[in-house]
């Protein structure tokens, strides 16, 4: 399968909540990016929200 390009997100967020998403990631032999991708599908899974080309990537679970 080949993988689409990426874009680019910057966004700011307080301090704890970075820790606890990188204990996590970590927790999940994951990056944070990677994290953040899986919590956002996940999430827009629950509530039946469509994601165009949603095929799983390689690394989710």
């Amino acid at each position: 399968m080949a993988i689409s390009k990426t874009a680019t997100l910057t966004f700011r967020i307080d301090p704890s909540l970075k820790e606890a998403l990188r204990i996590a990631a970590s927790l999940d032999h994951r990056s944070i990016a990677n994290m953040i991708e899986v919590l956002i599908r996940n999430h827009c899974e629950q509530r039946g929200i469509a994601i165009s080309g949603s095929e799983k990537r390689s690394g989710e679970r």
